[in-house]
């Protein structure tokens, strides 16, 4: 979450105040002072969410040898690559659909080996991982882990859509006001091209008659 502000969160309907009290659980390194030396501080909200690990090497420690991927950009980054002439249309329309999607599938799609395929002891078998048949990150939900104030189920399944939802929203925080203004160019430029037809054929009118 590297690149999403604690501040970010208020898109989301948290109340400046709810985003203070949170940003206020963490601690960012600050710094030089006066005496030229870093030190520690509670976070605020124009700070970036700090990462639980100190350097890549000990995120990689800690999970069987592979750094995670920076979450504020992972579902654009398992986005596809459309051919023409859709990927001119995804550049208005700013079109992130298999990003979550594969997110969601990947978060719920732990499973038993079928026969004949050999997992290591330090993999678990997901047919939906990209990069092959097995990955090296465990199961990260389960059932009953979350409690939602709303009633919503408290499922594998739940908490899947939630997180892809989520991962989307840091990708692009501002997706939805892109998407509204992306599609009132389109209109304006649109309108602006049929005045310009009509101007031009209006003025080539009135010189063919002269002549």
């Amino acid at each position: 979450m590297s690149l999403v502000s604690f501040r970010d969160l208020e898109e989301l309907g948290y109340s400046p105040e709810q985003v203070k009290a949170f940003a206020a659980e963490y601690t960012v390194t600050d710094g030089p002072n006066a005496e030229g030396d870093m030190f520690e501080r509670p976070a605020v909200g124009s700070d970036k969410f700090p990462s639980p690990f100190p350097n890549t090497e000990a995120a990689a420690a800690a999970n069987n040898g592979a750094a995670p991927p920076d979450f504020s950009l992972l579902a654009k980054a398992r986005a596809p690559e459309r051919g023409f002439p859709t990927f001119i249309f995804d550049i208005f329309t700013l079109y992130a659909e298999n990003g979550p999607d594969y997110i969601y599938s990947l978060l719920t799609g732990y499973q038993d080996p079928p026969a004949g395929v050999e997992v290591p002891d330090t993999a678990h078998y997901n047919p939906y991982f990209i990069a092959g048949p097995a990955l090296a990150m465990a199961p990260p939900l389960s059932d009953g882990v979350v409690t939602y104030e709303d009633g919503s189920p408290e499922t594998v399944d739940q908490y899947a859509h939630d997180v892809a939802a989520f991962m989307m929203w840091a990708a692009e925080p501002k997706l939805v006001e892109r998407k509204a203004l992306g599609f009132k160019v389109m209109i304006f430029l649109s309108i602006f091209a049929i005045l310009l037809y009509l101007s031009k054929k209006a003025v080539w009118a009135g010189l063919k008659e002269r002549d």
